[in-house]
């Protein structure tokens, strides 16, 4: 285990021992005292069924890109590798090392069990509701993390302007204007992906295994899932069969049987990096929602939450991808900090800790954050849905060109690459006539 002057840290491919990187007592971010004024919402579990996209979302969902002039964000540099879009350069920078609070210390002696590192009881989980309702179908145009914007492709669905915001989106927004406009308010389709689709079974597959006793939480059974898992995932999503489409059906199907083993493998190597018999989440696929003072409304979907014994709680996250370089390490760790500030808004307690499990690479990067920490990323994202808002209204939407657009479906309607959008669905505000 490493800690980088950022005060991330970062495990390779060993089992995380329960009692690593356990900070002192006194550097626990506690609840603020009072509640923030105005703010507002709700929590609930997600259904079973996988959605697609989201184990990995757009490649710079994690970017943490500047405000720059009208609105429009500043370039991000850096690159984004892997399928969960690795890399971006952050806009902030983390608190430097040492044991100040907001960072990672090193081990000390507190016991496993009142710990985020140690076992996990579900029945303490004071930060979230545990009702049973399935998770609210949002209107047209409240973006939801991971979520396919536009529904199944074909289907079309009345444009109205934006009223909430998640990573996802927001990464999209911040990596191009345009591709954000695409999704959310034309939602136009998008050919399901290789990469996004493993990304989903693999998730899939994590939170099914958590159904199991502890003691069969084991590889053999995990991967046992896969068949079963990839089965429902085709039915609810059939545009998925168009990704091993071949005239060959001998090459069609080695190239499934190429892609599960890929799962398989990285099922595989989630057991070197935590021990799930040691585990028992509070909640898996938990789908949030929080309204800030300001009226913004955020809303997301967390892999797993865990909480100890001792009311501390751990949001993790999967990533199929590779861990970033250290100097991106902020950047991925956006969207980890937006759930955090949804679940401080939400329950006046800030998550002990952060933890980004990068399968890919065998990596385990963690962060425990403070207020400040969080205020700093609503400011952030204040500006950015300032932005967001003053495009809708004017019908800017500027395309931003970088490595990133060889991913992009949109091509063809880009003008960067003499293409021409689709009319714009919403009405503009006229130039000079003020806020509306």
């Amino acid at each position: 285990m490493e800690t980088s002057t950022d005060g991330v840290a970062r495990s390779g491919s060993e089992a995380v021992p329960a009692d690593d990187v356990v900070q002192p007592s006194d550097a626990v971010a506690a609840p603020p005292a009072a509640s923030p004024a105005g703010t507002a919402g709700t929590v609930v579990p997600r259904p079973a069924d996988p959605e697609a996209g989201s184990a990995t979302g757009s490649p710079a969902e994690s970017s943490g890109a500047a405000i720059g002039p009208a609105g429009v964000p500043a370039p991000v540099t850096g690159g984004a590798g892997g399928e969960d879009g690795d890399a971006s350069a952050p806009d902030e920078q983390a608190p430097s090392a040492g044991t100040a609070p907001g960072q990672v210390a090193s081990a000390a002696a507190r016991p496993v069990d009142q710990t985020v590192d140690g076992p996990m009881d579900p029945a303490a989980m004071p930060v979230v509701a545990r009702a049973g309702s399935a998770r609210p179908a949002g209107p047209s145009g409240e973006a939801v993390v991971g979520a396919a914007e536009g529904g199944a492709p074909g289907r079309v669905r009345e444009p109205v302007a934006p009223t909430s915001l998640s990573p996802s989106r927001a990464g999209d927004f911040m990596q191009c204007p345009l591709l954000y406009r695409f999704r959310v308010i034309d939602k136009l389709p998008e050919k399901p992906s290789e990469a996004a689709t493993r990304g989903t079974l693999v998730h899939a597959v994590l939170e099914r295994l958590f159904d199991s006793p502890a003691t069969e939480r084991t590889a053999p059974r995990a991967k046992s899932l896969i068949p079963g898992q990839w089965d429902r995932l085709r039915e609810a999503k059939p545009e998925l069969a168009e990704l091993f489409a071949d005239s060959d059906e001998q090459t069609a199907g080695e190239k499934l049987t190429r892609w599960l083993g890929e799962a398989e493998r990285l099922v595989e190597r989630w057991f070197t990096l935590e021990d799930p018999t040691r585990l028992e989440p509070a909640e898996r696929e938990l789908f949030v929602e929080a309204q800030l003072d300001s009226g913004l409304k955020l809303r997301g979907i967390i892999d797993r939450v865990d909480v100890a014994p001792s009311g501390e709680v751990r949001i993790v996250d999967y990533k199929t991808g590779k861990a970033p370089r250290p100097e991106y390490a902020e950047g991925a760790l956006f969207q980890m900090k937006f759930y955090a500030l949804v679940v401080w808004r939400l329950k006046q307690v800030v998550p002990r800790r952060l933890q980004l499990v990068y399968l890919g690479s065998g990596d385990v990067l963690t962060y425990d954050p403070v207020p400040a920490d969080l205020e700093r990323v609503e400011r952030k994202l204040h500006s950015l849905w300032e932005a967001i808002r003053l495009a809708t209204e004017t019908g800017d939407w500027r395309p931003r060109p970088t490595k990133l657009c060889g991913w992009c479906d949109h091509r063809a309607v880009c003008p960067e690459f003499g293409g021409t959008p689709p009319p714009y669905p919403l009405p503009v505000r006229a130039p000079g006539s003020g806020d509306a």
